[in-house]
C-alpha cells in the first residue's frame, strides 16, 4: 500500500498538476482574505453577506476568518483531483498494469486514497498559511489588533477551523473518488460533480429551503464552516449526514472496484 501511495504521489507532484493547483489556491486564498480586510466595515465582506468589523477580526475568530471562506473551493479542488486521478486509470488503461504489480484491489485503492489525502493535506496547509500571511499583512490597514490571534483561544479556534475544513476537504475528495470509480470517465465525473455541487444544490436550496439539510454539499460546507452562527442546521446533523452519504458511496464504489472486470 505504501508503494502504491508513493507512486501516486509521484504523479500528483508533476508540474502540470501541482503548479496550477497551488497557484489557483494561493490566488483565491490571498484574494478572499485581502477582500475581507480591505472591506472592513462596508457591509459587503462577510462569509454569507454579513458585515464584519475590525473589532470582530481583532478577536480570536479573526485568525481563521479568511481561511474559512476557502472551505468550499478547497473541497471542489479535492473533488476534482480525486475524481480525475481515479477515473483516468480507466480512461488511460493503466489500472490493469497497476493490478499486475499490486493484485490486492483494496490495498491499491487504499494507497491511492492515502496519497491523494496527503496532497489534500498539503493543499489545506498551504491555503491556511497563505490566508494567515495575507491577513497579518493587511491587519494594520484594517486597524485590526492581532494580539488575540496568538492567544490560546486564537490558536485553538484556528486549529478547530483547520480540522473542520480538512474533514470537509477529504469528504469532498472521497465523493470525487467514488464518482470516478462509478463513472470511469474524468470528464463525466467532473461535469456531474461540479454541476451538482455548484448549480443544482444552490437552485434546490434557494427554491426549497427545507432540502438544504439533506443535500450532501450543503452539509459538507457546514462541516467546513464549523457550524454557521444562526444556522438552523446543527453541526452534528451536518457531520452525521455527511458520514451517511460517504458510507453509501464508499460501499457502492468499493464493491464495483473489487468485482468489476478490468478489460484494458
Amino acid at each position: 500500500m505504501i508503494r502504491v501511495a508513493l507512486g501516486e504521489l509521484r504523479k500528483l507532484r508533476r508540474p502540470t498538476l501541482s503548479i496550477p493547483t497551488f497557484a489557483i489556491i494561493s490566488a483565491l486564498s490571498t484574494f478572499f482574505t485581502w477582500w475581507v480586510f480591505h472591506s472592513v466595515g462596508n457591509g459587503h465582506n462577510g462569509q454569507r453577506g454579513e458585515s464584519i468589523s475590525s473589532t470582530t477580526l481583532s478577536t480570536p475568530v479573526g485568525f481563521a476568518y479568511g481561511f474559512t471562506i476557502m472551505s468550499f473551493f478547497l473541497g471542489m479542488a479535492a473533488f476534482s483531483i480525486f475524481a480525475s486521478q481515479t477515473a483516468n486509470e480507466y480512461t488511460l488503461g493503466t489500472l490493469r498494469n497497476l493490478l499486475v504489480r499490486q493484485p490486492s484491489r483494496v490495498k491499491l485503492l487504499a494507497g491511492k486514497f492515502l496519497a491523494m489525502s496527503t496532497f489534500a493535506l498539503i493543499m489545506n496547509t498551504f491555503a491556511a498559511f497563505t490566508s494567515f500571511i495575507t491577513g497579518y499583512l493587511m491587519a494594520g490597514q484594517a486597524k485590526v489588533n492581532t494580539h488575540s490571534w496568538f492567544t490560546s483561544a486564537g490558536l485553538s479556534h484556528f486549529g478547530k477551523s483547520y480540522l473542520n475544513i480538512f474533514i470537509s476537504v477529504i469528504a469532498f475528495g472521497t465523493i470525487g473518488m467514488a464518482v470516478g470509480i462509478i463513472l470511469r470517465s474524468p470528464i463525466s465525473s467532473l461535469a456531474i460533480g461540479l454541476i451538482w455541487f455548484v448549480i443544482v444544490e444552490n437552485i434546490l436550496g434557494g427554491l426549497i429551503t427545507s432540502t438544504v439539510k439533506w443535500l450532501p454539499g450543503q452539509n459538507l460546507m457546514l462541516v467546513g464552516d464549523g457550524g454557521q452562527a444562526g444556522s438552523t442546521i446543527s453541526y452534528s446533523h451536518a457531520l452525521g449526514m455527511s458520514a451517511l452519504y460517504l458510507l453509501v458511496l464508499i460501499a457502492l464504489s468499493g464493491t464495483l472496484f473489487k468485482r468489476r472486470d478490468v478489460a484494458s
